[in-house]
């Protein structure tokens, strides 16, 4: 848009001020104006006589002299309280200076005079044409009609910080606008701006360093032609010119908008550049404000950043332009006060509305921080008028902007319908570049690029965006559109890339087919993601690539690495063997390398594992007896089975037993049985091979340990009488009778049951059984007639103490060893006590010392008499009940079938066998 092509609008209203009472505002008549400034509330005026006025927004004025004659130029802080005045106070045209604090008021009102400042003595009789003062109060600046700018440094507030004043400038011709930058420009630096009628100059001041200047222009402006713009546009100095504005940076030139007419005086209010101008009567546009008479000129409002003009009208002869309560106030020459008020947003966007001016009523929106949804609702409505002629590429860049607000459905069932794929992408694209996106607005944005087959976007949306993992889409949801694309390339990306480890792998074993870059993918991953992983694809890539999963399975279940736990220890890394058996169904060579390595590693597994890498062993074993051509194979086997068993104790002897006969692995059979003391298993191993010298052999070396072995073998071989050397049964019979094993009528009546066996195989046995058993005879009959003469002497003794007196002949107590005195106790079995230790060990008429012996004899025979009733009783009950087996146990357990005790024990003496 070109500058002439500016639009103009109504965006202020002029009204001339009114009084409570509705009359023009003419408290300012009486004076004759020379000088204004506002600032924190306030406007204040300063006159021909000195007196400074000052008006609030309800209009009251109160007044103050600050001079003595005229106050030619007025300054009024922003951020503090302070008003700067130039006046004349002697009479003789020297200018003094005076800064007056508003937060200090005398007893009639009137703000105190902080400082009076003279002007150096080498201009303080040239005119002064124009002077400003930093925020800060650390900076003041004058400028002269003799081309000259003297510079104050310090606080100009105190008097014991007294400024120190330098001319920073010199030139040809009047200073006619001074401006301080409130940014800095280097270190500590701050820009002051000067322009004369054919310069202009910009100086950093601040720093230490010697004032840096700058000339930035070789043609100047008139006086009260140059203003400072606010942070909207930078901070920039602006001047006008009869042919146009240019603008300022301290260290270079800005913009220049060119709009012709002789400028008199410029103004930056609130974002706004506030223009008076001369009437250029070549216009040829009557204005019914000539009929007022005098001289008219034209304010123009220029909004700088949306490039349009917000007010264009004719006012009276303009003496002052001050900005306050968000309104411009002009001052005419005839002292009459108009304000020019800022329209209500509103009102404005209402304005552009009804002209379709959606780009600008948002620009201006967003200048006066309007409400974000208002804002939306102004993009969407700015989109469904640029929908609604056809233009849907900017239709859709309004749109975009509605992200965030606006239900995204609005937009793409609009752009579905109109088939503008290209255009709805954008807008997907958009929605995922704000993290807003679902899955059903990712599968919709991938299934754009697929159809559109536009491969370079889809790189830029997939490889591109999500470089950096800080993706703005649903990762799984836009690898399962891709894979169902077929575009796997892409789906394999997002996979590794976002550790999306199941699809990586469904798509390269699934899809692609390719297991081993599928397995090497998977031997770098963490330990719990192979873990998982490998259950659930381990017997597909078995199928296909077992060796390097077996190698794979080896290093997870043994040593995968190590971590730290909740303690600080470090530990390793390894799975359950368990858990991926299922992998090596058809494959058990396989599994036999892969648990010959773990269990080779750990010795904390199940015991199952030992006993199931025996089965693998035993099932290859038995494959080779099968094939007369692997005997060499069979005999490793053999050997590698036996060190197997011998190295590792079987966790389930069941289990690993049970192997060893379902493959007829004798050798691990008889080891067994023998680990486990089954003497009797590994007799009848060899009695169901008919194995007789295996036989011999096992009696003999467990024998010792199991001597019923040996009556086993003497069974065995006289069932097979006839079919082996005599000499192995003859061998048994002699440990029988050794042993005493069995009688000799049991082994007639075992050897009697072979119809081959003849009395010359045992004669000899006989022979010996009958010697010993009539040694045995006479050694009884000797005993017994020892018993007998020993029980008639004790019959005897005790008929003696019956009848017979009894001499005692202790001497001695058999308490306490002393003396006997009378009173004493005696007992028949000649134990003698005194009378108080009898009372002091005995509880009754018994011996102390033969008591203990004489209970135990008494109970023992108590005992035999109840078992004589229990064994009644037993008898009884036994015949009674169904259940004989529980009859017998229920007494076995009282104890009837124990050793009874004879009469022969209860008279034996001590020591005697």
């Amino acid at each position: 848009m070109s500058l002439n092509q500016w639009r103009k609008f109504a965006f202020f209203d002029k009204k001339i001020v009114k009084n409570e009472s509705g009359e023009p505002f003419d408290a300012l008549k009486p004076y004759k104006i020379w000088a204004s400034s506002s600032g924190r509330g306030k406007l204040f005026f300063g006159d021909a006589d000195g007196v400074i006025i000052v008006m609030d927004q309800r209009l009251e004025v109160f007044t103050f002299r600050a001079h003595l004659l005229r106050v030619s130029h007025l300054c009024m802080m922003k951020q503090q309280n302070f008003l700067v005045s130039v006046g004349d106070d002697d009479g003789d045209a020297e200018l003094l200076i005076k800064v007056w604090n508003f937060d200090k008021m005398d007893a009639s009102g009137t703000p105190t005079c902080a400082r009076i400042i003279r002007l150096p003595a080498e201009t303080s009789r040239e005119p002064v044409t124009c002077f400003t003062v930093h925020e800060n109060l650390n900076y003041m600046a004058i400028g002269y009609s003799n081309g000259s700018v003297v510079l104050f440094k310090g606080d100009i507030t105190k008097e014991r910080n007294a400024s120190k004043h330098i001319q920073i400038h010199k030139g040809k011709s009047p200073i006619t606008g001074l401006s301080f930058r409130p940014t800095t420009t280097g270190k500590g630096g701050i820009a002051l701006y000067i322009s004369s009628l054919d310069e202009i100059w910009s100086y950093a001041i601040g720093s230490r360093d010697k004032e840096s200047e700058s000339i930035l222009d070789h043609h100047g402006c008139a006086l009260q032609c140059s203003t400072m713009t606010d942070s909207t546009v930078d901070f920039q100095f602006v001047i006008g010119r009869s042919d146009a504005f240019y603008f300022y940076l301290p260290d270079s030139r800005g913009q220049c908008l060119a709009f012709g007419g002789e400028k008199v005086l410029l103004e930056w209010c609130h974002g706004y550049l506030v223009v008076v101008s001369k009437k250029d009567d070549s216009d040829g546009r009557a204005s019914s404000s000539d009929s007022l008479g005098g001289d008219m000129q034209i304010i123009t409002i220029y909004d700088v950043k949306n490039k349009l003009i917000a007010y264009y009208g004719p006012v009276q002869e303009v003496k002052a332009l001050l900005c306050e309560w968000g309104s411009v106030f002009v001052l005419c020459n005839d002292n009459k006060l108009f304000q020019i008020k800022e329209k209500e947003l509103v009102q404005k966007l209402d304005m552009l509305f009804r002209k379709n001016l959606y780009s600008l009523a948002i620009s201006l929106a967003k200048a006066q921080h309007y409400d974000q949804d208002a804002l939306v609702d102004m993009f969407r409505q700015y989109a469904d008028h640029l929908y609604s002629k056809g233009d849907f590429d900017e239709a859709m860049s309004q749109y975009i902007k509605t992200i965030g607000r606006l239900e995204p459905s609005y937009v793409i069932r609009q752009f579905l319908d109109a088939q503008r794929i290209h255009n709805l992408t954008a807008y997907l694209s958009a929605l995922h570049e704000c993290n807003l996106a679902s899955e059903d607005h990712t599968t919709l944005l991938l299934n754009c690029y697929t159809k559109l087959k536009d491969v370079e976007q889809l790189d830029r949306f997939i490889m591109k965006r999500s470089a950096n993992k800080a993706v703005s889409f649903d990762i799984e949801t836009a690898i399962r559109v891709l894979r169902q694309s077929g575009y796997f390339k892409h789906a394999l990306y997002l996979s590794e890339l976002h550790q999306k480890h199941d699809w990586y792998l469904r798509i390269q074993l699934e899809d692609n087919k390719d297991y081993r870059k599928a397995l090497d993918y998977m031997a770098k991953l963490e330990f719990a993601a192979v873990e998982a992983n490998m259950r659930t694809y381990g017997k597909m890539l078995m199928s296909n690539v077992s060796l390097e999963t077996t190698e794979l399975l080896k290093r997870l279940c043994s040593n995968y690495g190590t971590d730290t736990n909740s303690d600080g220890e470090e530990i390793v890394l390894h799975a359950n063997p368990e858990d991926y058996f299922h992998i090596f169904i058809t494959h058990s060579e396989e599994m036999r390398s892969f648990l010959e390595c773990v269990l080779a590693v750990r010795s904390d597994l199940a015991p199952e594992l030992h006993n199931t890498l025996l089965g693998l062993y035993l099932e290859s074993y038995k494959k080779c007896t099968a094939d007369v051509a692997a005997a060499k194979e069979r005999a490793g086997l053999e050997e590698k089975i036996m060190d197997f068993l011998r190295g590792t104790e079987p966790r389930n002897y069941t289990q690993a037993l049970l192997q060893c006969q379902m493959n007829n692995f004798a050798p691990g059979i008889l080891f067994l049985y023998e680990q486990k003391a089954m003497y009797g298993e590994i007799l009848q191993f060899a009695v169901d091979r008919k194995s007789y010298d295996g036989v011999i052999s096992t009696c003999r070396r467990f024998g010792e340990k199991d001597p019923q072995l040996w009556v086993q073998a003497f069974w065995f071989y006289a069932s097979n009488f006839g079919e082996y050397d005599k000499a192995l049964i003859g061998e048994v019979l002699k440990v029988i009778e050794k042993l005493n094993l069995l009688q000799p009528m049991m082994v007639v009546d075992i050897l009697a049951k072979n119809p081959n066996a003849t009395l010359d195989t045992i004669r000899d046995y006989i022979i010996r059984r009958m010697h010993t058993d009539e040694r045995k005879i006479l050694e009884d009959e000797a005993q017994v007639q020892k018993y007998r003469e020993k029980t008639e002497k004790i019959r005897k003794e005790v008929d003696l103490m019956k009848s017979g007196a009894q001499t005692f002949q202790d001497a001695n107590c058999s308490a306490c060893d002393k003396s006997l005195e009378l009173p004493s106790v005696h007992f028949l079995c000649r134990h003698s006590y005194h009378q108080h230790c009898f009372e002091s060990y005995a509880e009754n008429d018994e011996c102390p010392a033969c008591r203990p012996e004489n209970r135990k004899i008494l109970d023992e025979i108590k005992t035999q008499e109840q078992s004589k009733d229990l064994t009644q009783q037993f008898m009884t009950r036994l015949g009674k009940e169904n259940d004989a087996f529980s009859v017998v146990a229920d007494y076995f357990g009282k104890g009837l079938f124990g050793r009874n005790v004879s009469i022969d024990d209860l008279i034996r003496p001590n020591g005697e066998s």
